[in-house]
């Protein structure tokens, strides 16, 4: 059945091919619903978000879905101060874009950056569109934890006065944890409309590639299979370095186990976080760290699978904040976890229950280090067999057909059911949570 006449309007400030993750989880949701019949307009940034020297084309279609490129509405994440000045300019510019929108029905945004759901909020009270809010992130709440604003003040205040009008008036929330949930019903009680589901990892990229047959391994001198004298077993962290997502304490044991020849830490990707891993490898010259920009997406499952375990941190204090979308690409190339952060909190939910890592806490180097020495050691056939149970939960739960199909289904609700009706309780309310909470 086509739909054509309804128009989808995603508010994302980036979008595919730049690298991060939103862009690409916001093109998967955009391709599905075109693939069902509808129209789908993306609003999204002429440049990189986290490389804003890059730039893309001002409009064009993907995949049958329709990108508008904004001006001067990215430039880059060296200072907070740069990427609220982009935020802002680009909710301004999706206001009279959206506004201008042909058979606008259905929004979907996210919470990246924070100023695109005020930008949904006019266009749908004066458009008379339905809001699915996809919520992976908390503000003021990541601000606070991280220190960069007091609980009392004006920026707080204004932020969570704004966050019960977007919760007020979005048809269909999506929160990615239950412990993000919670957070969310702590600020207004949603719960007739919230579903509760991760993001999917981009299978489509994603396959395992042994290390015997891995060209990432060989350029970069890791060596192959097991018996390759060559072979170094590879500690891996690999997406956005945040302030939510610190690195330190594997750092400092790397700096420790330099004397380990067979062992070798990698860390790929970019980010505020990013600066201190440069910082340590420009200053130190450590022999065992090794660092590198964001791999093109074509390339992940070489750079993913070439890991011997993968590193997934969370702060202490931003649980349910964030979410550790991370893991997800680990497991799906059957790569065991080491947990920095807390317990309780998603990771340690995944760890724990199936039984696929291990967990270290935040400033214990010594711990850190020594917990290395004995992953390293473990039977290569334990690894194994724990990365297939990894990969098994992302095939029985976390797939991305499962997953963005529900997803996909919460906002197709939006758009067949024009917003003004209350959204009915649910009995998917904590999809793909029950198994791994």
């Amino acid at each position: 059945m086509s739909h054509r006449k309804n128009t989808l309007l995603i508010l994302s400030q980036v979008y595919v091919p730049d690298p991060a993750s939103v862009g690409q989880h916001m093109a998967d949701a955009a391709v599905e619903m075109t693939r069902r019949g509808y129209r789908v307009r993306v609003l999204t940034s002429a440049r990189g978000y986290d490389d804003p020297t890059k730039k893309y084309p001002a409009r064009e279609t993907i995949d049958g879905v329709e990108v508008i490129r904004l001006p001067l509405s990215s430039f880059g994440k060296k200072s907070i101060p740069l990427r609220l000045l982009g935020g802002v300019l680009f909710m301004l510019q999706a206001i009279v874009r959206g506004l201008l929108t042909p058979g606008l029905k259905s929004i979907l945004v996210s919470t990246s950056p924070p100023m695109c759901s005020a930008a949904a909020v006019v266009i749908g009270a004066l458009r008379r569109a339905s809001i699915t809010y996809w919520v992976m992130d908390l503000n003021p709440d990541q601000m606070i934890e991280l220190g960069k604003a007091k609980p009392g003040s004006l920026v707080v205040k204004v932020f969570n006065a704004f966050n019960r009008v977007i919760l007020g008036r979005a048809r269909e929330i999506v929160a990615l944890d239950r412990f993000m949930a919670e957070r969310l019903l702590k600020k207004k009680d949603v719960s007739a409309k919230l579903s509760v589901m991760p993001p999917w990892p981009h299978e489509d990229e994603l396959k395992v590639v042994p290390h015997g047959a891995n060209p990432f391994r060989k350029e970069h001198g890791f060596g192959g299979e097991a018996g390759d004298p060559a072979r170094q077993f590879v500690v891996m962290y690999s997406g956005n370095h945040g302030f939510s997502t610190p690195v330190t304490t594997v750092l400092g044991a790397a700096l420790k186990l330099q004397h380990r020849t067979d062992i070798v830490f990698m860390f790929i990707g970019g980010g505020v976080g990013k600066k201190e891993v440069d910082k340590i490898v420009a200053e130190q010259k450590p022999t065992n760290i090794r660092t590198l920009p964001y791999q093109p997406l074509s390339q992940i499952k070489y750079s993913l699978s070439a890991a011997d375990v993968h590193l997934v941190s969370v702060g202490n204090d931003v649980v349910g904040v964030v979410h550790p979308c991370k893991v997800y690409g680990a497991m799906a190339v059957a790569r065991p976890i080491l947990l920095l952060g807390p317990e309780p909190c998603h990771v340690s939910d995944l760890v724990g229950q199936h039984r696929i890592g291990w967990h270290i806490a935040h400033g214990d180097v010594e711990g850190a280090a020594r917990m290395i020495e004995q992953i390293a050691a473990t039977p290569r056939g334990e690894l194994e067999s724990m990365g297939r149970r990894a990969q098994e939960i992302i095939g029985r739960q976390f797939s991305k057909p499962i997953l963005c199909c529900r997803f996909c289904d919460v906002v197709e609700r939006g758009l067949i059911n024009d917003g003004r009706e209350p959204s009915p309780a649910r009995a998917d309310s904590r999809p793909a949570e029950t198994n791994a909470s």
